[in-house]
């Protein structure tokens, strides 16, 4: 699935990028707005550009029919930008109306946020697939970071471990084993499949994966 933001193009970049795309076979597109450069608080689009994934997304719709599944970002704790879960939610059904097949959440570490998520949209009429993201934590300085920027949040439990951990192998264990445990709870609820966010670093998702392998059998 080809990761298409925003940031930094025209939308004649951002058809050529596409052209490229359908011309090699990409079949499925994550339609995302992007974060703004570091330092810089409000995004500003490009001359020529889009300021919103509703944009670009309704953008792909009419320049390609459906030659590419398309799937945009939700957020089970609300958007940092947004000025509310409601105002968020109306946000996704902006995208959805624009041609979105599935949602991938954001991460997340508590289930219960999830599923309140998907409870809300499906009350206010948004039916597409949602697919819960999870992401194992291996470094603690950088999951805060993380915190920061995307405005999730880390159990009180889980964080006081996270802590408690004396060495990076102690914290890559428990952030297997919590991972572990939602993807379990998830798919047992019947969700629609899981997203792991890997960060280009794959241990901890394999981990997760041969987990997971050896309690589904």
């Amino acid at each position: 699935m080809a990761h298409l933001t925003c940031v930094g193009s025209t939308r004649e970049e951002l058809r050529a990028i596409l052209q490229e795309y359908a011309r090699v076979g990409v079949q499925n597109i994550m339609a995302v707005r992007g974060d703004p450069p570091k330092g810089v608080r409000a995004f500003q689009p490009v001359a020529g550009g889009f300021r919103y994934a509703s944009e670009l997304i309704a953008f792909i719709r009419a320049e390609f029919g459906g030659t590419f599944a398309v799937a945009g970002g939700g957020y089970p704790e609300g958007h940092p930008e947004a000025a509310s879960l409601e105002a968020d939610l109306q946000n996704l059904q902006r995208k959805v109306d624009a041609g979105l097949d599935f949602v991938v959440t954001q991460l997340f570490f508590n289930n219960a946020l999830y599923f309140g998520f998907v409870e809300r949209a499906r009350r206010m009429g948004i039916t597409v697939p949602i697919v819960p993201g999870l992401m194992p934590i291996t470094d603690l300085a950088q999951i805060r970071r993380f915190m920061d920027m995307c405005g999730a949040s880390i159990p009180g439990p889980l964080l006081s471990r996270l802590e408690k951990a004396q060495t990076p192998e102690e914290v890559l264990e428990i952030g297997v084993e919590h991972t572990t445990r939602q993807a379990q709870e998830l798919l047992a609820a019947g969700v629609p499949g899981i997203h792991l966010y890997t960060l280009n670093k794959s241990p901890a998702t394999r981990r997760v994966m041969q987990n997971l392998q050896t309690v589904l059998r």
